[in-house]
């Protein structure tokens, strides 16, 4: 037994010596594998048509390393669509199989620099990446002209580099930026559709984000499945009723009692301005016990929370942030994480979670 030892050690140093020894050999084959592995990477073509709900961002303003700003893509068939896009979104789209170069356009629910501070980056790589020949369609309420036209300013001689870099075959220069397509903010109590067509509907309708104004969320119908993004809101029958019996509400939450804690402890550090806007920021959004009153009342077949404020970084505080939650509601409640995925097959009543 213990010869055998013995030669197992020694086999164990030897291995041990020979991967030092070869390291970068080592790291070259990983380094290869892991391109390859990128390249075919593509977790659109492998889905079964219906509508699929990819989280890639599910964090706010307030520091949360695990979360990037708000960012919720919807797949409808082999259509991608993007509501928001917060900072650090988009580098989570290779991670998640999104194809960037794919995004068919985006949705804005309002302005707050969170939900657009992502925007330039999804435009340039969507121009890089895809090699499209036409920009961006940017939707959203009046004030998406203004924004994109900020940013193509902000652009331009990053554009002109990189046509003269690369050429205009690699990267043609009529499809960088974005196409601004302005709606009005539908009545209190209206749905406007966007778009209808292919066996998809988007429809937009009005939120209360005040002072925040115009705020809106989204609809998505495909398949016989359907989808509400609430963006930013205090608790608003509006939701509940453009969902009126969806398979999957996604809905904002903050929870006012964190808030509140960290406030009182920012207050006593003598930080008298961080405190005021912890204090400002809990009349203008939905709790997660609101969250699940929505869900009831729109019967709502799942809810997910998402534009989590404040961070909920592990399981014993997502309970804290839940507390009050769970009892009432027949459904199921889900604390979004970056990179979940909800699929809702076409056809069927299924809600599948990866």
């Amino acid at each position: 037994m213990r010869r055998t030892m013995i030669v197992l050690g020694a086999l164990v140093g030897v291995a041990l010596a020979l991967g030092w020894y070869f390291r970068a050999e080592i790291g070259e084959r990983l380094f290869v594998y892991g391109v390859d592995a990128a390249i075919d990477a593509n977790g659109v073509a492998t889905l079964p048509d219906g509508l699929h709900v990819v989280m890639c961002g599910t964090g706010s303003p307030l520091p949360d390393p695990s979360r990037a700003g708000p960012c919720t893509a919807v797949i409808a068939g082999e259509r991608v669509f993007i509501v928001d896009v917060g900072a650090g979104a988009v580098r989570n789209f290779g991670r998640m199989g999104l194809p960037v170069g794919d995004v068919d356009a985006v949705f804005l629910t309002h302005y707050h620099s969170d939900h657009i501070d992502g925007l330039g980056e999804l435009m340039l790589l969507r121009w890089t990446g895809g090699g499209n020949r036409a920009p961006l369609p940017i939707y959203g309420p009046p004030g998406v002209e203004d924004l994109v036209g900020g940013l193509a300013r902000a652009y331009a001689m990053d554009t002109v580099h990189r046509v003269a870099h690369h050429g205009e075959e690699v990267v043609p220069s009529g499809g960088q930026g974005g196409e601004a397509r302005t709606f009005a903010v539908p009545a209190a109590g209206a749905m406007h559709t966007l778009y209808s067509g292919d066996g998809l509907r988007v429809q937009a309708f009005r939120v209360d984000h005040g002072p925040v104004r115009p705020a809106v969320g989204y609809r998505f119908d495909y398949g016989g499945r359907s989808i509400v993004i609430s963006g930013d809101t205090t608790r608003n029958d509006m939701v509940a009723r453009a969902c009126g019996g969806c398979d999957l509400l996604v809905h904002e939450a903050l929870n006012i009692d964190m808030v509140q804690a960290a406030r009182r402890r920012v207050e006593a550090s003598g930080n008298a301005r961080l405190a005021q806007i912890l204090e400002d920021i809990t009349d203008y959004h939905t709790t997660p016990v609101e969250a699940e009153e929505v869900a009831i009342q729109a019967r709502a077949r799942m809810l997910v929370l998402t534009h989590i404020v404040p961070a909920a970084p592990n399981g014993l505080v997502e309970a804290y942030f839940l507390r009050g939650t769970g009892e009432a509601y027949d459904g199921q409640i889900v604390l979004a994480q970056d990179g979940m995925r909800f699929t809702l097959p076409a056809g069927s009543a299924a809600i599948e979670r990866d």
